[in-house]
């Protein structure tokens, strides 16, 4: 029997065309059997190398014996090794032009030792029986538009951590316990989806994972392969979908890494203005090279189809798609047409999006995108980059200077809060509090609010709760969820302990009803219908910090619809009053006071207020927010109803006495 796995022609015309989709189904490491014998078949991508053997522990880290042979000049090397299987450990030597000798990962590497030993590792990905073909399916022919969406972003190495000995100097937990406990946490506080941070291998812990060394390698920080796809897999089981961070903006120089890999510029751009950002002291993808493209799109491809992820985010979107990014006069060179657009970037990710579309529609791939570039969400074929959805940073900034604010200052302030709701249908956003905003001594969320401990849990609690009502998709970053304290750190476990302090808990109970809700009322999350989906009750009432609005869905006459009024200063307002468009009774179904459980309706009066033709009497607390439920279409058809037969059963009499 022949080596399925050897280089063909088609591969190597495919790989040159950056259209491989599967390419990492060839180069890397597969455990395969040739001619009778088992072993492990190696190709690695080096046009310009000399020569490339592989060392392992199989041969005493020699590779006399193990040189590999190029394959029709394609610059692909390969190399089948028998008796190599499950574990063995590896690295390709490689001899470079002016004579240096390299010792290099596998760039398709599939598992990594741990850190900071970095040789890649033989592993098989087809021997885990996934359990989630029910989830697969039900997700394709889905609208993911059309679904709740409140991420909640993790760290799993801080999240929570259990030192087991003096040998344990990480505390971490693996991915199957992190299948137990995680998933059970994110489910019971209404979280519908997971993003990981820091899963693609790395080597450096301070870097939270966003400077990747292994595309093709969940950290072994957390175990074997296997163990990362039974986390998905129960992740699924739970209802919960899995977004991946996904970092093609740049890579580390590390020497056993992509950089210089064959002794060239090979994955990266030759010149240093445009192959090195000078703020990260790190590496820049070559966009323009066919098969550094295809290596990222086939990344793309591979999580999703071998490992069942749901969406990748994508980090530092902006960086890519300006030339100048970061860089000063003279760092930087312009594009053909003299401008500073990253031609091959947009390009990239035009070829990314529509690929992944095509052969999983049920994946979405999200932007974190910083400027107001536009059309990011819009499909390729109408000009656009062709990503799902783009992190609202612009909403997020404006949000977060409001919040924090002396209550005494927000009334001249009071637009940045209403700015949001001008773009807020011209891209699919998700509005975020991400990892971004609770380092580098900006604060912790809690600690970003003004005023005495108790006026910051108040304030903390508004501004969740405006969050919620503000159209986008939500996510909150970890901790956040109970008012961590400090800011976070990589190095540490969470502060869980906080919840043994009545203020930390209730902010947790108060974060887990406002996930409840949002996922119980589609007007919430139901955001297709564009700039129908939100209405204004009141967006002036600047000189008392009050904002008003209603949420709606696609149906008619405001059915189902949900209010919000939020109080955002210490002011008690006794006699504030809430526009309506329609009569009847509507009900309360969620209060930021502590301890207040009693149902509160509101009748509507026929009176003009807020510009609606009728107003409900709403008193409101310090910082008080109320979330409000707009009266049931079926109780007026019940009456209709009752009207009807008392209208039937007079005509009866009438006809009888006839």
């Amino acid at each position: 029997m022949g080596n399925k796995l050897a280089i063909t022609k088609d591969d190597c015309y495919l790989f040159g065309e950056g259209t491989h989709y599967e390419i990492y189904e060839k180069l890397g490491a597969h455990i395969t059997e040739v001619d009778g014998k088992k072993g492990t078949y190696f190709a690695v991508w080096a046009p310009n190398a000399v020569n490339v053997a592989v060392i392992g522990d199989f041969n005493d880290w020699l590779g006399f014996d193990h040189n590999m042979k190029m394959n029709n000049d394609s610059g692909i090397w390969e190399l089948f090794i028998p008796e190599v299987g499950e574990g063995a450990m590896y690295k390709y030597v490689i001899s470079t032009q002016t004579g240096d000798t390299l010792y290099k990962a596998d760039p398709y590497g599939n598992w990594a030792q741990v850190r900071p030993e970095n040789a890649s590792k033989v592993t098989d990905l087809n021997k885990y029986k996934w359990n989630d073909s029910k989830w697969i399916s039900q997700k394709a022919s889905e609208n993911h538009y059309e679904k709740p969406m409140s991420i909640y972003e993790v760290h799993v190495g801080s999240w929570k951590k259990d030192f087991k000995g003096p040998d344990d100097e990480d505390g971490f937990y693996d991915y199957r316990r992190l299948a137990k406990e995680l998933v059970a946490y994110v489910v019971d506080m209404g979280y519908t989806h997971i993003e990981l941070m820091g899963i693609l291998e790395h080597p450096f812990d301070g870097s939270w994972g966003y400077q990747v060394t292994g595309y093709y390698a969940p950290t072994s920080r957390y175990g074997k392969p296997e163990d990362f796809m039974y986390f998905i897999d129960e992740c699924h089981k739970a209802g919960i979908a899995v977004i991946l961070d996904w970092v093609p903006a740049h890579f580390p120089r590390d020497a056993f890494g992509l950089a210089y890999f064959d002794g060239t510029p090979l994955y990266e751009y030759a010149d240093p203005r445009m192959g090195e950002h000078p703020d990260w002291g790190t590496k820049v993808f070559d966009y323009s090279k066919t098969e550094v493209s295809n290596f990222l799109i086939a990344n793309a491809l591979f999580w999703v189809e071998k490992y069942h992820i749901d969406g990748l985010r994508v980090d530092a979107v902006a960086s890519m798609l300006y030339r100048d990014y970061g860089r000063e006069d003279g760092q930087w060179i312009p594009n053909i047409y003299g401008g500073n657009e990253n031609l091959e970037a947009i390009e990239f990710f035009k070829h990314l999006s529509s690929i992944m579309r095509y052969r999983n529609p049920r994946a979405y791939i999200i932007a974190e995108e910083s400027t107001a570039w536009p059309k990011v969400t819009m499909a390729p074929e109408d000009g656009g980059l062709g990503f799902s959805y783009k992190w609202n940073m612009g909403w997020m900034h404006d949000f977060l200077e409001y919040t924090k604010l002396d209550p005494y200052f927000k009334k001249n302030n009071h637009n940045k809060m209403t700015f949001g709701i001008t773009y807020a249908f011209s891209e699919n956003f998700i509005l975020v509090l991400s990892h971004d905003e609770v380092v580098h001594l900006k604060c912790s969320m809690i600690n970003k609010m003004p005023g005495y401990p108790a006026d910051k849990f108040k304030n903390l609690k508004a501004a969740y709760t405006f969050m919620l009502g503000h159209p986008g998709r939500k996510l909150l970053f970890m901790g956040q969820e109970f008012a961590q304290l400090r800011e976070w750190s990589e190095k540490r476990s969470l502060d869980w302990f906080l919840l043994e302090e009545p203020e930390h808990k209730d902010m947790q109970e108060y974060v887990k009803k406002l996930l409840h809700i949002y996922k119980a009322y589609p007007a919430l999350y139901t955001e297709t219908k564009g700039y129908g989906a939100f209405e204004w009750i009141n967006a002036n009432d600047a000189d008392r910090s009050i904002f008003s609005f209603i949420r709606k869905t696609t149906e008619p006459d405001y059915k189902n619809s949900v209010g919000f009024v939020c109080n955002f200063t210490p002011v008690e307002r006794p006699g504030y009053c809430v526009g309506v468009p329609k009569p009847g009774t509507y009900k309360r179904i969620l209060t930021t006071e502590t301890g207040d459980t009693q149902v509160v309706k509101y009748k509507a009066v026929p009176e003009e207020c807020d510009g609606k033709p009728y107003r409900l009497e709403m008193p409101l607390r310090p910082f008080e927010c109320v979330v409000f439920e707009f009266p049931k279409v079926m109780k007026k058809r019940k009456v209709a109803k009752k009207k009807q037969n008392r209208t039937d059963n007079l005509s009866a009499k009438v006809l009888t006495k006839h």
